[in-house]
């Protein structure tokens, strides 16, 4: 089944939840419109379904490959990437000094699921080039810029994270990569990194490695991490690619999904050290690095609901499709449709109501982002960057299992044949399995929530986050819909239940913190589930006021309003057994002595 973008969904959620008329106010968005988010979002929508959706089954069955240190993409990935970078797709949201087109994050961001939903393996090039343009839009000197951002902002270059060593997962304090400083002011590194996505390949003259290292004499553990920008061709007077540089690619990883994209293993300085120059200061490499994290994060999240929606599409079509067993209420004398059965209706709808509540969750983390950098009143600038923060867990840690749960219901739908290759199903289910697991797991993102976004204020911003999902019950009071009284009663039932576990976290992470972590994960589901659903809620606000006043298109705003309904009678429901986890599970989770496992 081919991908179609969800332009319609993406606009609703940008225009009626996001505030994009208001983005478009502010200093250097002027232009950045709903007609300019429209006219890209179709322009990329094409791009996606006709060049990198049609590429996703080949990087599947024919993925890129590795030989004496040289990486071959899949079939297609270059030409597709090429036309990638002459249409400006890399710089749509960087700043247009250094040849991006501006654009706030809000159509980014859009732009990004639909490049994940049509080829997941091709978009997560892109992705980690964005993570290094804003660590050294952030943290490099003048001169990095200028040497380096023209090309990764065109996408003619490309950039990687280099974190991960094989004695160090997600512990960056056991980083060993070291860097020698020499005279003229560059760094030679020797190490090993692991998991460098698009580490090596054959689709750009450039590849730019942002790499931790520790310097001579720097303190142990993460205080003593440095950044540093190691190109793979080391750059001339005239900024082009000369001679190799001492890194090199040993080997790729052979993985359950995401087989196009090229997982390397990057030896560095096997010949007399790989050059390098430091990003910012040294020993304040891991604060610069969560600036690319954090971009990171939030696009896996995005990631998440592209494949959610890719496996949504296809099993709604072929539920249409298949022909098998009459209706239970008899309304047909033979066969039906699979669609016409109600349990197959329920998979459908929790597909759908998931995909859509995470999309507005992120659309509105999004144009938190944006307020947060271009927003002309400092103070509004602080509350959304706030805002933002708090959610970007939410975004990558909830709408990654999400996506889980959503591609498994799709090979579900397929039921037998949901199993089979052929049908594509798997692949969604494959490829999506690695989402809650990089730019740190659920349980990372889970522990950030406790730790930096609730505990070290005290969960003021929680809280702040509850107050506004309260006064959204307020509005569906008011209303007497069946979807507003639902959703009236699940939200204020989840909304008690989020305060109480943030009640619980505050109170108890100093004196029992290996039970409120034992929690973590239920708290970070919960919490994700309910500010998904505080965004379905107000969209169900919109859609029925502007059915009232004959706005839109009647259709989607019908099925808008249906469908946050089901979110929640189906979804919603679920948090208060995950109060109850996060708050009663710990003694449990804990009891059994390690070595009794």
């Amino acid at each position: 089944m081919s991908y179609q973008a969800p332009i319609d969904d993406m606009l609703f959620c940008m225009q009626e939840l996001a505030g994009l008329a208001q983005t478009a106010q502010w200093p250097g968005f002027e232009e950045a419109g709903p007609d300019t988010a429209a006219t890209v979002l179709e322009e990329c929508a094409r791009f996606s379904q006709g060049v990198v959706a049609p590429l996703n089954v080949m990087g599947d069955r024919e993925p890129s490959t590795w030989e004496s240190g040289q990486v071959r993409t899949a079939p297609g990935f270059r030409s597709a990437y090429r036309q990638f970078v002459e249409g400006g797709w890399q710089g749509l949201q960087h700043p247009s000094e250094f040849g991006g087109q501006g654009l706030p994050k809000i159509i980014g961001a859009a732009c990004a699921e639909m490049f994940n939903s049509a080829n997941l393996s091709f978009a997560l090039c892109p992705l980690l080039t964005d993570g290094a343009i804003e660590a050294l839009l952030t943290a490099g000197s003048d001169g990095l810029k200028a040497t380096y951002l023209d090309k990764l902002v065109t996408g003619e270059w490309t950039g990687t994270m280099n974190l991960t060593e094989p004695q160090a997962g997600s512990d960056l304090s056991l980083v060993r990569t070291r860097a020698e400083p020499q005279a003229d002011g560059s760094y030679r590194l020797f190490g090993t990194k692991i998991f460098i996505t698009y580490g090596e390949h054959d689709m750009a003259d450039n590849i730019v490695h942002l790499v931790l290292a520790r310097v001579p004499g720097a303190p142990a553990g993460i205080k003593g991490i440095s950044l540093f920008v190691v190109p793979k061709f080391l750059v001339d007077q005239a900024g082009k690619p000369g001679a190799r540089n001492d890194v090199h690619c040993v080997s790729i990883e052979h993985k359950l999904g995401i087989k196009a994209s090229p997982t390397a293993v990057l030896q560095f300085g096997d010949e007399g050290g790989a050059v390098g120059h430091l990003v910012g200061k040294e020993n304040r490499g891991l604060e610069y690095m969560f600036i690319m994290m954090n971009a990171a994060r939030y696009a896996v999240g995005v990631q998440g609901i592209a494949i959610a929606e890719r496996a949504y599409q296809q099993a709604a079509a072929y539920a249409k499709e298949r022909v098998q067993s009459r209706p239970v209420d008899g309304s047909t004398p033979g066969s039906a449709s699979i669609i016409q059965h109600p349990d197959v209706r329920r998979m459908l709808m929790t597909m759908r109501a998931n995909t859509q509540a995470c999309r507005a969750m992120a659309t509105v983390a999004a144009a938190a982002y944006d307020a947060a950098h271009h927003h002309p009143d400092a103070a509004t600038r602080r509350e959304n960057a706030t805002f933002h923060e708090f959610l970007v867990p939410l975004v990558k840690g909830y709408s990654t299992e999400m996506s889980l749960e959503v591609a498994s219901l799709g090979v579900q739908v397929h039921g037998g044949m949901g199993f089979i290759e052929e049908t594509g199903a798997a692949q969604h289910y494959r490829d999506a399995r690695i989402l809650p697991i990089y730019e740190g797991t659920t349980a990372i993102q889970a522990n950030d929530l406790v730790g930096r976004k609730t505990v070290r204020d005290g969960g003021r911003t929680a809280r702040a986050v509850a107050a506004q999902i309260a006064a959204t019950e307020a509005e569906l009071a008011a209303l007497d819909s069946a979807a507003a009284r639902a959703m009236h009663k699940r939200l204020r039932v989840a909304r008690e239940a989020f305060e109480q576990v943030i009640g619980f976290v505050v109170e108890h992470a100093g004196q029992r913190p290996n039970e409120v972590h034992a929690g973590s994960v239920p708290y970070l589901m919960l919490a994700g589930i309910t500010v998904a659903g505080w965004q379905m809620a107000r969209a169900l606000l919109r859609a029925e006021e502007m059915l009232r006043r004959c706005q839109g298109d009647p259709v989607f705003l019908h099925a808008k309003t249906v469908t946050a309904h089901f979110y929640a009678d189906h979804v919603l429901t679920r948090v208060p057994s995950l109060r109850d986890a996060a708050i009663d599970g710990g003694n449990s989770t804990m009891a059994l002595a390690p070595e009794h496992y």
